[in-house]
């Protein structure tokens, strides 16, 4: 399949149509457009031979398995957080490798440090995304900006809210060991088990101040 490494000519509704169709994470779908100057079909194969397309086609496959990561920090003159993150499996095989394991022991770390308010986006309650909206809009009016822009400013501002806020969205916290978010590091590993693995749940305790 040929390459192109000059400017690749796609937009932003490329990337999530891609997403959409592939479930490819937006960095592999990113990547694959760039890779083939915005070549929706050549970047869908693309994505089929690194089998990234095969993670979306699993999404449905019912979770029976998982584990419960842990990570707990405790130091003198600081507060004491204790994080549980609950990632979910097909199988009991894979639940119980090593991987799979660190992995979720990795996610409660990032949880501590990053502290997002919601797994993914589904749970963040619409009354709060539409607050949210609202204000992003009456900033945006109020720093002279048409009406015309106003709504392309909400959107990616919105964007920005979840991923500051959402644990999927946001970049994992260890770059030296994963670039990306933290859904395409679980992303990553569904592609090497070969099953439907999310993150289900997360709890993050904070005692003291700091």
């Amino acid at each position: 399949m040929a390459r192109n490494s000059t400017v690749a000519n796609f937009t932003a509704q490329d990337v999530q149509a891609l997403r959409k169709e592939t479930g490819a994470g937006m960095m592999d779908a990113k990547k694959a457009l760039t890779e083939t100057n915005g070549a929706v079909e050549a970047a869908k194969d693309l994505l089929r031979e690194r089998g990234i397309a095969k993670a979306g086609k699993r999404a449905g496959r019912a979770q029976s398995e998982g584990v419960v990561g842990a990570y707990l920090h405790s130091q003198a003159g600081r507060p004491v957080i204790g994080v549980l993150v609950g990632l979910g499996s097909e199988t009991d095989f894979v639940a119980k490798s090593a991987e799979f394991i660190d992995t979720a022991n990795d996610i409660a770390m990032h949880v501590a440090a990053a502290r997002p308010q919601w797994v993914s986006r589904s749970d963040v309650p619409e009354d709060t995304v539409a607050r949210e909206m609202k204000l992003i809009a009456a900033e945006a009016r109020n720093e002279g900006k048409p009406d015309g822009i106003v709504e392309k400013i909400v959107d990616g501002r919105i964007n920005s809210y979840y991923r500051e806020n959402v644990l999927v969205d946001q970049v994992f916290v260890h770059s030296d060991r994963f670039e990306g978010t933290v859904g395409e590091l679980v992303q990553r590993l569904a592609i090497k088990m070969g099953e439907n693995i999310s993150i289900t749940t997360m709890a993050r305790v904070e005692i003291g101040e700091a």
